[in-house]
């Protein structure tokens, strides 16, 4: 396989379908902070963060967490 598709693939795959689903996704939480918040930041921000940094294991993160509070 082309090293130049692998690359793509793992961009695509591994960063781009998680970041998308998690902005997507309605069990995001909200994009603005709870009111009387001390951190500027909203539930589905911090996830974006997340997945940004640490790309698959942050998505699996987002999944799972999403997944217990629903059942």
């Amino acid at each position: 396989m082309d090293p130049k598709l692998t690359a793509w693939l793992i961009v695509i795959f591994g960063y781009l379908l998680p970041l998308a689903h998690v902005m997507l996704s309605p069990r995001g939480g909200r994009w603005r902070p709870p009111p009387g918040s001390g951190c500027p930041l909203g539930p589905r921000v911090g996830w974006i963060v997340l997945v940004l940094l640490l790309g698959p294991v942050g998505w699996f993160m987002f999944w799972r967490s999403r997944k217990r509070t629903g059942t």
